[in-house]
């Protein structure tokens, strides 16, 4: 098959070619669940706005201007779908007035096998809602806390208080396992 350019790929989609969607569907449904899945933290949930969300890529591809890649367009309406989602769910944001300090992990650097990544990555769908979406929005999708100030309707000192809380929830959960296991 010859390779398509994106915006060849997008022109397809936008004339109801199958093949073009499905290719699209194809070529980021692992990457875009995998974001859902850490945001959502269940993985039926995860399953259920991945697929609302590619309906919105499919319905909504005639916005698409190319400012960006088609990856990133569609990360965009992920995200914003498993937002919604949260918020649907009325998602706790505690307060971040009062000050946490940064704890440091370094000491307990090291380095990690798969088994080390599955544990983390469970531990992180442990967190409370709150903690999981801000961890993942700033450690994960690269959102600084002003951005996801904005994003989630808080303050930029919430956003700063739910990564930290989140951090030391997280090392608490894998330091509990690491004993207990």
């Amino acid at each position: 098959m010859i390779p398509v350019s994106q915006q060849e790929l997008v022109n397809k989609c936008l004339g109801g070619d199958r093949r073009a969607q499905f290719e699209v569907y194809q070529s980021y449904s692992r990457a875009m669940f995998n974001i859902c899945l850490r945001m959502m933290g269940k993985r039926e949930e995860a399953e259920d706005v991945l697929q609302n969300a590619f309906v919105d890529v499919f319905t909504k591809m005639a916005s698409f201007r190319g400012e960006s890649t088609l990856g990133a367009w569609i990360k965009r309406i992920v995200i914003n779908s498993c937002l919604n989602e949260l918020k649907k769910k009325k998602i706790r944001i505690v307060s971040g007035d009062d000050q946490i300090s940064e704890v440091e992990y370094d000491e307990y650097e090291e380095d990690f096998d798969i088994e080390d990544i599955q544990r983390v990555k469970k531990a992180i769908g442990q967190l409370p809602e709150g903690y999981r979406v801000v961890f993942t929005l700033y450690l994960m999708e690269g959102y600084d806390h002003g951005e996801i100030s904005e994003i989630l309707g808080i303050t930029e000192g919430a956003s700063k208080s739910q990564y930290s809380r989140a951090k030391q929830k997280l090392h608490q959960i894998l330091t509990q396992r690491s004993k207990t296991g």
